[in-house]
């Protein structure tokens, strides 16, 4: 195909995306830059902030959380589905997608109904002993960061298990046959060779966690509020729309500094790789 049909076809896109995006985007936000005594004063003025800075911690350290427990669950879980036979790969891939399928308003009910005052898991505590009155498990961080590790774990199971399914087994037999265990083998050819996947991943969960308001809004409340839920106390209910258009800038340019470290990583794992071939 010549660069000039190319072009031609990517322009609707572009098009649609300046006027539906990157317009109204530049509307709220430009408004922003010159707000109090010099320009970006609002900006230094966030992070001097005791209490917009300790949103901003929360926020980033939920991500970063959710993001390890969902490797961590997410990599050995697609592993197992890529090595079952098609019909139970089918299945698997099926039952770790279901979640996505319900409203995360539901889901998030589901898990104020678990960890509540009087939900599943304070019930079992108490039945059993281990807690004489109800742990606060709800409106913390721990509530967040559960709901979206559920939220988000399926996305990291689809991920990296493509990338695996397109890891023959002779792989791991010829890693075996030269004296490597099982987990040595995977974690010599099988973790490096799905780097992509997981990267990609990750990337995923981080900027979805980062972003997410339906959840942190009704398993945190809003005496643990992140990004996304300050945002829209400040727009909403303040009508501070300045200060939601610095909030959403520091959110943009985390995500894309995150995204540009997930891929130089991924660029350098690449050079050790081949260097080492």
């Amino acid at each position: 195909m010549k660069k000039s049909s190319a072009f031609i076809m990517v322009v609707p896109g572009l098009v649609i995306l300046a006027v539906c995006l990157f317009l109204p985007l530049l509307k709220v936000l430009v408004p922003s830059f010159n707000t109090g005594d010099y320009p970006f004063s609002a900006y230094l003025d966030f992070f001097k902030d005791g209490y917009y800075l300790k949103i901003f911690l929360r926020t980033v350290k939920v991500a970063v959380i959710t993001t390890a427990v969902c490797m961590a669950a997410g990599v050995p879980t697609s592993y197992f589905i890529s090595r079952c036979g098609k019909k139970w790969r089918g299945i698997l891939l099926s039952v770790s997608i279901f979640p996505m399928m319900t409203n995360s308003v539901i889901r998030s009910f589901a898990w104020i109904n678990i960890l509540g005052s009087n939900g599943i898991v304070n019930k079992f505590l108490m039945t059993v002993g281990l807690a004489d009155k109800p742990v606060k498990l709800l409106y913390t961080d721990f509530s967040i960061i559960i709901g979206s590790v559920y939220l988000f774990l399926p996305l990291m199971i689809v991920t990296v298990a493509g990338i695996m399914e397109n890891i023959g087994d002779d792989m791991m037999e010829a890693a075996l046959s030269l004296g490597a265990d099982r987990f040595k083998a995977f974690m010599k050819v099988v973790f490096p060779m799905s780097l992509p996947g997981i990267i990609v991943g990750g990337i995923l969960v981080f900027t979805g966690t980062l972003t997410a308001y339906t959840t942190p809004q009704l398993l945190g409340g809003n005496k643990n509020m992140v990004l996304a839920t300050f945002i829209y106390q400040r727009a909403m209910s303040v009508g501070d729309w300045n200060g939601a258009a610095v909030i959403s800038l520091i959110m943009i340019v985390v995500t894309l500094a995150v995204i540009k470290g997930f891929n130089a990583l991924a660029a350098r794992l690449d050079r050790r790789g081949g260097s080492h071939a």
